[in-house]
């Protein structure tokens, strides 16, 4: 384990590198509290999306790489901001006109509109905890509501009560003028609406621990800080948390900079440290625009586990945290592959480039063998040119190609067969576009054809690949690629492809002339 720790600390990974920001915070001194405690947290109005799977993978791939270097231990809490006025009825819930009646109360106080909870808050709360359970992930579930009603948040309440003025210091100049001149950190929960009110504080009593609020009907009441009634705004209550927990580390998104500064401000005038942190960059679309719940560009979690696994996003969260990334359809493919490269790789790596390998991050120590013998990418090639509807067409020319595959024995390769075929028929088949050879790949196309007859060398990939690049280079392509390109286009209908030697070991010599034959004929290219 010592050796593991000393190569755990050289270690370039990411995730390394952010628990080592942990080691040297407990260098002094372990915590007080006996553990180091990791925080992600999660605004119930909605329900849990594809940022959410990242934040808490991305969490605990930090988690479990600091328990390699470290022997304190360590808790996870994801902590749901269900006391929050519900500001605005979601566009995704029914019973619209019910929840409009409930607008303003907290989360937990809205009446649930699927009408499975005792409120909207606890269904939600519902679903994050099925979610984060059904990717297996170790958490402490955390409520707003609980904490501040049971008492847990009292000491902390009442000490952003003593440090009002340098709260308000820090927060005012963020604000604009008309924010400014109403703005409060204690969101009062009204005795008579029980609606979380943005009022201003008309004055404040320290010592009893209360503050002084006017009601929408004029009439002014003074209410305690502690026992739930009130609730921090945004900022304020973030550091709050931080400070209230003991939280040791926390990453948020670029959207988040400055609450995050803000927060890391008010905890250390509060009198804590407040945690480490990381910002992490926001997903992209196709054409390069933020992703947005609202106007629902982009992918969901339900999208990418239709066409692939949940490893596969887990790989593709791991990569560069600090890098905007596009998050669309066309990434998925290219995450499978690789996700899988990595697992292959793993086995015969040192200790050293197994801690680099995205696959420790993303399983642990636990790291499984893959059995994708055919890649994912050419899986959906094969979809393409058989036509399957289904997965088991596949498999006919899978065996061929690995007699020793079947779904039983290659669960993993089993469900990549059916997620390519629904991938192909959803996205590559409506954007297939065949063409006819120019006459200089024509005659290319029916010199490998030829080959390919004369062909006695089995279902031999690399041998093919070497004869299909040998035809390139004997009709001059320069540079060869545009012969690849050339026969992606001819013969599959796409501008890209799989290794094509690859490609006629699995499809077959026979079929792949049969093929040649269609595309020479025009049948491909709609007759032309």
């Amino acid at each position: 384990m010592t050796d593991l720790r000393d190569t755990a600390l050289q270690s370039k990974a990411w995730p390394f590198e952010e628990a080592r920001k942990l080691v040297k915070r407990f260098e002094k001194r372990p915590p007080e509290k006996g553990y180091a405690l990791f925080e992600t947290g999660y605004g119930p109005s909605g329900l849990p999306h594809i940022g959410t799977f990242g934040e808490v993978a991305r969490t605990t791939m930090v988690r479990r790489a600091f328990e390699i270097i470290s022997d304190i231990p360590t808790k996870l809490i994801c902590f749901s901001d269900d006391m929050d006025g519900l500001r605005k009825v979601p566009g995704n819930v029914p019973n619209k006109e019910q929840v409009e009646e409930d607008l303003n109360l907290p989360l937990t106080r809205v009446r649930d509109p699927f009408g499975t909870h005792d409120s909207f808050g606890a269904h939600n709360n519902a679903r994050l905890r099925a979610f984060l359970d059904g990717f297996g992930f170790e958490y402490d579930f955390a409520s707003s509501t609980a904490y501040y009603t049971s008492g847990r948040f009292d000491a902390a309440l009442m000490r952003a009560l003593e440090c009002y003025e340098q709260i308000m210091e820090i927060m005012l100049p963020t604000l604009g003028p008309d924010r400014r001149a109403t703005y409060s950190p204690f969101l009062p929960v009204s005795p008579k609406t029980g609606h979380v009110l943005q009022v201003p504080t008309l004055e404040r009593n320290v010592a009893a621990g209360t503050i002084v609020y006017e009601e929408p009907d004029g009439e002014r009441i003074e209410v305690p800080v502690t026992g739930g009634n009130v609730k921090m705004q945004w900022k304020p209550d973030w550091a709050m948390r931080w400070y209230a927990l003991g939280v040791d580390y926390e990453m948020s998104g670029k959207d988040l900079i400055d609450s995050n500064v803000q927060a890391g401000k008010i905890c250390r005038a509060l009198g804590g440290p407040g945690p480490e942190t990381l910002t992490y960059e926001l997903f992209l679309d196709a054409e390069g625009q933020k992703i947005s719940k609202s106007k629902g560009n982009g992918l969901s979690m339900q999208d990418w586990l239709t066409y692939a696994s949940p490893e596969s996003l887990s790989y593709f969260m791991y990569l560069k945290p600090k890098t905007a990334k596009r998050l669309h359809f066309d990434v998925i493919p290219k995450a499978v592959d690789e996700y899988h490269q990595q697992l292959r790789a793993y086995p015969d790596q040192d200790a050293a480039q197994r801690l680099n390998n995205p696959v420790t991050h993303i399983h642990g120590g636990d790291v499984p063998a893959s059995d994708m013998v055919v890649p994912f990418a050419m899986l959906l090639n094969l979809a393409s040119v058989s036509g399957a509807e289904e997965k088991g067409q596949l498999w006919g020319f899978i065996q061929r190609y690995a007699p020793d595959a079947g779904p039983d024995t290659h669960p993993q390769l089993d469900a990549a067969a059916g997620y390519a075929v629904r991938y192909y028929n959803d996205f590559v088949k409506p954007a297939k576009t065949f063409r006819l050879p120019t006459d200089i790949e024509r005659a290319a196309i029916e010199d490998l054809r030829a080959r390919l007859v004369a062909w006695d060398g089995g279902l031999d990939a690399e041998a093919l690949q070497s004869e299909v690049f040998a035809v390139g280079k004997a009709h001059g392509f320069e540079p060869l690629r545009d012969w690849f390109t050339a026969l992606y286009e001819v013969l599959l209908g796409q501008s890209q492809g799989p290794r094509f030697g690859g490609f006629v070991a699995l499809y077959g010599v026979q079929e792949t002339i049969a093929l040649i034959d269609s595309a020479l004929a025009g049948k491909l290219a709609g007759g032309q």
